[in-house]
């Protein structure tokens, strides 16, 4: 009898089950949800608080997981994402899949018994959009992608603001929409310089699609509108100065950072300094707009 063992036949390990969370993405989904919260007029008790905000965190872990799950055969193809526990051949799809919808369910049922109706509607909704309409309808199928995909991202901030207030009012909104506007630029930052992963891949990405030089003009005729929600906070009275200033300035480093990758010609990923830079600017421009919403709240 041979001593060998497949990897499928051995337990799942339990960091390959968290690596299937996405916890890079699921720390921006957790900070913004709970941003979300704390800027809320209505206080929530600090338990129910800490609940409704893991909830966030488990129902982005589940919809990352079926994510994972229903993308291996993509995830094999890319160099980034070839070692992830799928491809890798570290876990099961049923594993995965099992896994990932008990997440789902969980946070969702907990969300109703933590906070109210509302808030748990809306992560199912969040996890439905993300799961099914991204992952399973959009993403191979048009380069509008990110675009409409990227509202799945928005909406931990909105989340954590029903949980505590049960209802939608006009600021969560904005901050859906920032996060909304600012994932196209985000990802498609990104996707031109590891355009040659998603073309291997089949991903109709823009850069593949449409070609280098019209994702860049998408990337700056996006962040026009989404520095104008950004700001929209302060002058509509919803925010104080603090919110307000940090927002233009960073809103305006962005802007030009958007025009550098505009004036870049390059084709070549190496080149592509202009890109990178606002590709990583991105993630602290988010987490410093919604650091600034809570300290803008308090104070």
């Amino acid at each position: 009898m041979s001593s060998i063992v497949s990897t499928h036949d051995l337990p799942a390990d339990w960091r390959d089950l968290f690596a299937l969370t996405k916890p890079r993405v699921m720390t921006l989904v957790v900070f913004t949800g709970l941003c979300g919260l704390l800027a809320a007029p209505v206080p929530m008790h600090p338990v129910l608080a800490f609940t409704a905000v893991l909830c966030i965190a488990v129902g982005a872990g589940g919809a990352g997981a079926l994510n994972m799950w229903y993308e291996a055969d993509l995830d094999a193809k890319m160099k980034r994402t070839a070692g992830r526990p799928l491809p890798g051949g570290r876990l099961k799809p049923e594993t995965a899949f099992q896994f990932a919808v008990g997440l789902c369910l969980g946070s969702v049922v907990l969300m109703d018994l933590a906070a109210n109706h509302l808030a748990a509607a809306i992560l199912a909704f969040s996890i439905f959009f993300y799961a099914v309409i991204y992952t399973a309808w959009l993403k191979r199928r048009t380069p509008q992608n990110i675009v409409i995909g990227g509202a799945a991202g928005a909406f931990p901030p909105l989340i954590g603001w029903v949980a505590a207030t049960g209802r939608v009012e006009v600021l969560p909104v904005l901050l859906f929409s920032l996060i909304f506007l600012w994932t196209p630029p985000h990802f498609w930052a990104l996707s031109l310089f590891v355009k040659s992963d998603y073309a291997n891949a089949g991903v109709p990405m823009l850069p593949v699609t449409h070609g280098v030089v019209n994702t860049r003009r998408q990337i700056a005729l996006y962040t026009v509108p989404m520095v104008a929600v950004a700001v929209a906070p302060w002058p509509l009275g919803l925010t104080g100065a603090i919110y307000g200033v940090v927002a233009s300035v960073l809103s305006a480093v962005f802007m030009v950072l958007s025009l550098r990758v505009l004036a870049n010609k390059a084709t070549d990923p190496a080149a592509m300094g202009p890109e990178k830079t606002l590709f990583k600017f991105s993630i602290l421009y988010l987490f410093a707009l919604f650091g600034a919403l809570v300290v803008d709240r308090f104070l």
